[in-house]
């Protein structure tokens, strides 16, 4: 959790929270989508994480993605950006968020695959064999991505 994210909760304790996560939608060269199946909840999802203060976009998503997978982004481009009801979350200790998120899309990246403390699997999945227990707040554009919807999609 950022000093930030903290500083916020020790001010309104579990009030809703405003915050705005990137995320990429990750395709190999056979058309897979790269998912990670987190620790905390076995929810699946595209990987990412929260904008930290004067963070660009694309600095979060890059940082976020190779802390949770080990790969490198480039050549990202807007998939869309995402608000509205899905938006809202409460946690099992109470605080609660609204997250606002930006999402891109790539098939160029570097590395090795690998999974940090936050990842039970990261793994590349047809469409077709996508898990159900995808994580509710993230099922919009992994929905978008499958129908093949164009982008920039703003929600």
């Amino acid at each position: 959790m950022s000093n930030y994210i903290q500083t916020m909760r020790n001010l309104i304790g579990n009030q809703t929270l405003l915050t705005v996560g990137c995320g990429a939608i990750i395709e190999d060269d056979k058309g897979r989508i790269l998912l990670q199946q987190r620790t905390d909840h076995s929810e699946w999802g595209i990987p990412g994480g929260l904008l930290e203060l004067g963070e660009t976009f694309v600095e979060t998503v890059k940082r976020e993605v190779w802390e949770e997978t080990g790969l490198t982004l480039e050549d990202l481009n807007l998939f869309g950006i995402y608000s509205g009801e899905k938006g809202f979350a409460e946690y099992e200790n109470g605080d609660k968020v609204y997250s606002v998120q930006v999402i891109f899309f790539t098939k160029k990246f570097s590395g090795h695959l690998t999974q940090n403390k936050e990842s039970k699997r990261v793994v590349f999945l047809e469409k077709l064999e996508l898990p159900k227990q995808l994580n509710s707040h993230q099922a919009p554009f992994i929905e978008d991505w499958i129908k093949g919807t164009a982008p920039p999609i703003i929600k």
